[in-house]
């Protein structure tokens, strides 16, 4: 996959120093640091995928990071939300992230939106943004998200979890290498249903930064292009069994033009 990033013109002394195990890592190396330093990526949610994601991304050197979240902490968050603390509780999820993130990658520059992301402002949101990750918890979020992807052409990295169980992949409409293959190929409109939420049948905590390393891993590959992208993959994990498995996502789109 070509890099999605041209790389800035050079970092900073300090951020030299703070990525340099990146420097030295085969498909990355100094030009590919710079590619995470010219990058903004926006992340949909900051909770149990969302923070870390968040602090993967401004650990790896990505330059730009809009949050969007429109919650505020709570206790039960704090089992699986690692951007928070317990200081936190009553702030908004995007005011603490966006501390963490400060805290950890100071050159980060950090956009929030306390807001919950909808139809009518999903291209305002996430239209700066060279990469895009959805870790929402409800497909009204996700419909919406995936629709403005798809008319930005933008990669869509995308993770979802519960219980033990997590799927991770990446939909593009308009790649620059292979098939196009968004969110309606996966789940076609209306078959989605409403799947419970975390305080109905719970969620392991470890499995969301697991999960959460792995969305972050996908975005640093797409900016930077190493490796392969989950692009037309479905990685399904099964925690409880100790299980990974791969699912092909076949685009719907092809599927036609081949037929016709």
């Amino acid at each position: 996959m070509h890099p999605l990033v041209a790389p800035a013109p050079a970092l900073e002394p300090t951020e030299l120093v703070r990525t340099a195990r990146h420097a030295v890592l085969t498909g990355i190396g100094e030009e590919g640091q710079r590619r995470l330093n010219a990058a903004h990526v926006a992340v949909v949610g900051a909770g149990g995928l969302g923070s870390p994601v968040l602090l993967a991304l401004a650990a790896a050197g990505v330059g730009a990071i809009t949050v969007i979240d429109d919650d505020v902490v709570e206790l039960t968050n704090l089992q699986r939300q690692l951007a928070h603390r317990v200081d936190d509780i009553g702030t908004l999820k995007t005011t603490s992230a966006a501390r963490a993130i400060t805290a950890l990658a100071p050159q980060t520059v950090v956009t929030t939106a306390a807001e919950r992301l909808d139809t009518d402002n999903a291209t305002r949101l996430l239209g700066d943004a060279h990469i895009i990750v959805d870790t929402s918890d409800s497909f009204e979020t996700r419909r919406a998200v995936a629709a403005a992807s798809e008319a930005l052409a933008r990669p869509l990295v995308w993770g979802a979890v519960q219980e033990w169980h997590a799927q991770v992949t990446v939909f593009w409409s308009a790649p620059t290498e292979g098939d196009a293959v968004v969110l309606a190929d996966l789940f076609p409109l209306g078959t989605e249903g409403e799947p419970p939420s975390c305080a109905q049948v719970g969620v392991l905590g470890a499995l969301c930064v697991q999960v959460g390393g792995m969305l972050a891993g996908e975005v640093v590959k797409l900016i930077t292009g190493a490796g392969q992208p989950l692009l037309g993959r479905l990685a399904v994990i099964d925690a409880l069994a100790g299980r990974q498995h791969e699912i092909a996502i076949r685009s719907s789109a092809r599927a036609t033009e081949v037929s016709a």
